[in-house]
């Protein structure tokens, strides 16, 4: 949350030089305040542990925040429930006239097909066209990441020559940026994917910025600079055991992977794994629920998208 202090304080300038959040006594007064309104459109498999990880996050703040779940009716999911799914997720067509602070659009396993060829990506499509004008800030994670930007600005995916999955360390390209506010400089961060998107392609895109990459496992982070869409190509939700499990699946349906780099201490599969990426993952939920969803959203959700522009311009 903010630092409220008076307007003509001589540390207003500086704190805000050093990238701290400075709310002024007007802005403060002049505030209007309600609860949050997120949605969570979860394409993972593991939907139950999907879900809590991102609440977890979500809920380690001070905003209050109402959570919904939504679910694509066109693809059948087989590891959770009918139960679960009907008593706690919605679908598009019960949020359609619905409008929401936020919206996080998960990975998921289907990197490896073409967009087109994923069951439900047409559904998918409604909906990121739909969140356009409905949404006021999207926040998709890592293969969410890669169809947000292909569907919005045309950039493509490409394979990698071997998956791309352990705890890499990351730079900030844009440290000023509000969404790292309070990120070291070098930081860890998760991937766990089999494509890549390319920094000369997001580069070349002049609605987009790059705010945090990794020499060796390529981009983290970019956003629109409109600051509508995120787009985070790693998984900072995961737990502590979460790529462990991804690679003892993998090992038992003799999939050919290798063993995730930087995880297990020591590089040994046997290990306990620890979380070393749990603090930048926060600060990332964190910054973005508070600078680009609180601080910016209408009081009023009825008016989101009222004013919206076209902002489907494909950078080819």
């Amino acid at each position: 949350m903010p630092i409220r202090i008076p307007d003509a304080l001589p540390a207003t300038s500086e704190l805000e030089h050093e990238n701290i959040f400075v709310m002024t006594e007007y802005r403060a007064l002049h505030q209007d305040i309600r609860t949050l309104r997120v949605l969570i459109l979860n394409l993972m498999p593991t939907k139950l542990a999907t879900e809590t990880q991102i609440m977890r996050k979500l809920s380690n703040t001070p905003l209050q925040i109402e959570v919904e779940l939504l679910r694509t009716k066109t693809h059948e999911a087989k590891n959770v429930s009918e139960h679960h799914l009907e008593a706690f997720y919605r679908t598009f067509r019960d949020v359609e006239f619905d409008h929401y602070d936020g919206l996080i659009i998960t990975g998921a396993p289907v990197e490896q097909l073409e967009f087109e060829d994923v069951d439900y990506w047409d559904e998918l499509v409604q909906i990121m066209d739909w969140s356009k004008t409905h949404v006021h800030s999207t926040l998709h994670i890592c293969w969410g990441a890669q169809a947000g930007l292909y569907h919005h600005y045309g950039i493509q995916k490409y394979p990698l020559p071997q998956k791309a999955s352990g705890v890499f360390e990351h730079t900030l390209v844009k440290p000023h940026s509000p969404l790292v506010r309070g990120i070291d400089d070098s930081f860890r961060a998760v991937h766990s994917r089999n494509t890549e998107v390319r920094r000369e392609d997001v580069e070349a895109c002049d609605e987009l910025e790059i705010i945090a990459e990794s020499d060796e496992a390529g981009l983290y982070i970019v956003k629109s600079v409109d600051s509508q869409n995120f787009f985070v190509f790693g998984h900072p939700e995961y737990d502590a055991e979460t790529l462990r499990l991804e690679y003892e699946r993998d090992c038992a349906h003799n999939v050919p992977v290798e063993v995730p780099k930087h995880y297990f201490p020591g590089d040994n599969p046997q290990a306990t794994p620890r979380n070393t990426w749990r603090s930048a993952a926060q600060l990332l939920y964190t910054n973005w629920l508070n600078y680009y969803v609180y601080q910016t959203t209408p009081y009023d959700l009825r008016e989101i998208g009222r004013d919206a522009r076209n902002r489907s311009g494909l950078c080819l």
